[in-house]
Parts: C-alpha cells; structure tokens; sequence
C-alpha cells in the first residue's frame, strides 16, 4: 500500500521553493534556472586535484579508525559535531557560495553523512525523496553531494529524475529486504514522475546540488574501485524541525535571530563518537 505522509503527526509544507538569488556569488542565473526546473545541477567544480586528494586521504583515516570501533562504510552520519575535518568541509567558503545562490544568505547545516560504496558492494540506495525522511518544514534543504572519489557509471552513481522535485511528495512503500536498500523508503514507478534517469558522473572534488523533493537513487557498485562522497545539507533559518524549543546545527553563514538554530562550536580535532550497542 502507498505510503502518501511519511511523518503523519507533524503538519508540514512540503513544495518546491525555487531558488531566488538576485545577486548570485558564484552560480550563473542560467544554472540558478536549471536548478529551478530540473532539481538540481551537476557537476561543478569545487576543489583542486591536490584538495581532493586530500579529501581522500582524510576520508581514508577517518574510516579506517571508524572501523576499529566497529562502524561500517555508510556509519559516518552526523559527526560534523564530532569531526573537525568534516565541519571545516561544511564551513567552506567556495561550497558555501554556491550553496548560497540557492538557500538563502543564512546557512544552516543540520546534517553531513558519507555515503560509501566499496567495490563488489551489492546495496542500492532506492528511489527516493530525502523531504520524506526528515520531519523538517517547510521543503528547503539543498544538498550537496561532495564527490571523494571518482564517479562514473559503473560505480553506483546518484541518479535523479529531472523535475520531480515539481510533484510535492510522492507516494512511496516501505523498502523489503530483498531490495537491499540502505534506506527504507522505495518509490517503484519514478519515471512517471520525470524525465529521463540521469546519472550523476563526477571527477573528485566536485560536486552536485538537488533539491530535498528531487526524486534519486543508485544501484550497487559493479566495480573493483569504491565510489564515496560525502552530502552537507544547507538550509535556510525558517526551517523548523519536529520539537518546538530549537536545534543544534552549524550556523555556517548569517544568523539565526529567533534563536532556534543554535550553534554547534567547532570540534577540536577528529573524535570518533562513543557507538550505541
């Protein structure tokens, strides 16, 4: 049976904001257009090859010590408020502008998360809309999607419906085990909703944007090289989240006067957080 509210007990706005840059930093207004009536935009470049080797390097060590204490390649969720490393990469000033361009002059992060795929890795990630997943309204999260290895489409790229994000949201079943989706949620008929499928191909160290009503997924990795990136969502001020009181995020750029994003004080160095057993 569909599945039409995903959080039922909380009111929500979920449609689609465009984006209203009138003087945009660093994405042209063509890109700020296509953004609007596609979903999102990919690629774009970010960081130098040397910075995303860099990006690679950390990623590596973070992982590795992550694995000792017995997380595993999808784990790292959350851990900007842990994680110097990760909080420096949501406070950059170069993803910021872009970011900016299409949230809003105040920038909240709430949520960061690496998304790793190694090589022979048999989980998909199904067709899906992230508005689904978090009780936050109204729909104005903007992803980024920070390429840390090379993507191609062998490797399980992010693939989207262009203009989806047009629909609200869309009904969608509580995935089975036999789909082997690292989430939970599966819309099972995404072409009616868009256009043609469009694999995210991307070098390391640039990245992509979408919307939170942009409907995406991606099949296993086939390959014998590991695809990761790492999303930092941005969101502007207005947002609200399930409790009334407040929360506790990243104020990476602006303010927040009503008080409600309260922010999170820079990590000193990496700490890998105590895991629940």
């Amino acid at each position: 049976m569909p599945i039409t509210d995903a959080l039922p007990d909380m009111k929500r706005e979920l449609r689609f904001f465009p984006a209203r840059s009138e003087n945009p930093k660093a994405l042209s207004r063509e890109q700020i257009d296509f953004f609007n009536t596609n979903g999102y935009l990919c690629p774009v470049d970010v960081f130098t090859p040397q910075e995303a080797e860099a990006n690679r390097l950390y990623f590596e060590d973070l992982m590795a010590r992550a694995e000792q204490e017995g997380y595993n390649s999808y784990s790292i969720n959350g851990w900007q408020r842990h994680c110097e490393g990760i909080y420096n990469l949501a406070m950059n000033e170069r993803i910021l502008d872009y970011a900016e361009d299409l949230v809003g002059e105040t920038l909240i992060c709430e949520m960061t998360h690496y998304f790793c795929k190694m090589p022979g890795d048999v989980q998909r990630v199904s067709w899906h809309q992230d508005a689904s997943y978090w009780p936050l309204t109204p729909s104005k999260v903007v992803t980024i999607w920070l390429a840390i290895d090379d993507v191609d489409e062998e490797n399980g790229p992010m693939t989207v419906i262009p203009g989806s994000h047009l629909h609200g949201q869309i009904p969608f079943e509580n995935s089975t085990k036999a789909e082997r989706n690292v989430l939970g949620q599966s819309v099972h008929d995404p072409h009616r909703w868009g256009g043609d499928p469009v694999p995210f191909v991307m070098k390391a160290g640039q990245i992509s944007m979408h919307t939170d009503l942009l409907l995406h997924g991606s099949e296993p990795n086939v390959s014998d090289r590991r695809r990761c990136g790492l999303t930092i969502r941005y969101l502007p001020p207005d947002v609200r989240g399930r409790y009334p009181e407040y929360h506790r995020a990243l104020i990476c750029r602006g303010s927040d006067p009503s008080g409600y994003w309260r922010p999170i004080p820079r990590p000193t160095g990496d700490q890998i957080p105590p895991r629940n057993r």
